[in-house]
């Protein structure tokens, strides 16, 4: 009798330590917090269209952490292409998806529209694949933008400013 009950002990004791040490290593697995990310940045390009020499713009990004690796992100500005004769200006809205490849490069894709606020533009569809380097603060970007509708696209690059909401 005094062995079985040894025993029943031994094997309560075994069952608590067993499950102390299961909880307390799931106490301390970090899990991933979603976060909310503003940016701000300055553009310049190369339209690949003859009609335009250069382009400026601003934009915002409001940015979505999925997980430490991909993003959700929404992109809105002002962009002005240049040229010799009329110049162009329109109001680019995108959504996208941005996926790390490792701590600071990314690759990012964005589909949208581009608005016309000259009166010879209309409304064009808008997509941008993109690579770029980020920092905790900095976001470096190189992108294609191809308007539809405008006949033309072009080169960018991207320098902004961002930080977690």
């Amino acid at each position: 009798m005094r062995v079985k009950h040894k025993f029943l002990r031994t094997l309560f004791l075994f069952g608590i330590i067993s499950a102390s040490a299961t909880a307390l290593a799931q106490e301390t697995k970090p899990e991933y917090l979603h976060h909310w990310r503003a940016g701000f940045g300055l553009n310049g390009g190369i339209p690949l269209n003859n009609n335009y020499n250069f382009s400026l713009g601003v934009d915002g990004r409001l940015q979505y952490d999925l997980t430490m690796k991909t993003s959700l992100a929404a992109t809105t500005g002002y962009t002005h292409l240049f040229s010799s004769g009329s110049d162009a200006g329109f109001i680019p809205a995108k959504l996208g998806f941005k996926s790390f490849l490792g701590n600071q490069f990314y690759v990012l894709g964005e589909v949208g529209g581009a608005f016309g606020v000259t009166k010879e533009l209309g409304n064009s569809f808008l997509w941008t694949p993109g690579i770029g380097v980020a920092t905790k603060h900095i976001d470096i970007s190189l992108r294609y933008e191809n308007y539809n509708d405008y006949d033309t696209g072009q080169i960018s690059l991207r320098l902004a400013y961002g930080y977690k909401l």
